[in-house]
């Protein structure tokens, strides 16, 4: 009986732990850029654009300028924000899972690692909304067929010109939301 007992343990255990270190993967996806970063960043600001849905750029925020102003030297990150708000109506509707409102607006980030590439991250948005009960998952879903189409880029056409701060806030901008597509 110990040794049922024992090995229900430890395959309850290694359970646990496989399901800690795949958390991450499969809440966020790295997926590496062919392009430099600007380059990279104006392509998934183009078919953010281009993408229909209601998507609209809310930002692009300098994580590295932060902490530069701090006094650290880390490797650029950008974070692309965009919202639609015909997936961000149900949820900012219903009160049961307004609080996801955290998650908006959706963020791309765009950075360089130490081996001198370029990576983008996203939220897996498909598993985290199924997660959340029907509806949400329903909204999700097709929020990741769209991040699909973010980051899908076409070499032969010339890469357009990146973005800089929020819509509508001028070149400082940065800080989201307005008119121009903020959630």
């Amino acid at each position: 009986m110990g040794k049922l007992i024992a090995g229900l343990v430890a395959g309850v255990a290694l359970t646990l732990v496989l399901a800690w270190n795949m958390a991450s993967s499969l809440m966020f996806r790295e997926v590496p850029s062919p392009f430099g970063m600007e380059e990279t960043v104006a392509r998934i600001q183009q078919n953010i654009q281009n993408a229909g849905n209601g998507w609209a750029l809310s930002g692009l925020r300098n994580a590295a300028k932060a902490v530069e102003k701090d006094g650290g030297n880390v490797l650029p990150v950008l974070m692309i924000e965009a919202c639609s708000t015909k997936y961000s109506k149900p949820i900012l509707k219903d009160d049961s899972v307004r609080f996801l409102s955290i998650l908006m607006p959706c963020k791309i980030t765009v950075y360089k690692k130490n081996d001198g590439k370029v990576y983008i991250g996203l939220m897996n948005a498909g598993t985290l909304g199924r997660m959340f009960g029907p509806m949400v998952g329903e909204v999700m879903s097709h929020v990741a067929e769209d991040q699909k189409k973010f980051i899908l880029f076409d070499p032969s056409k010339p890469a357009p010109k990146m973005i800089e701060g929020s819509p509508g806030a001028g070149p400082a901008g940065g800080a989201g939301g307005g008119a121009a597509g903020g959630c």
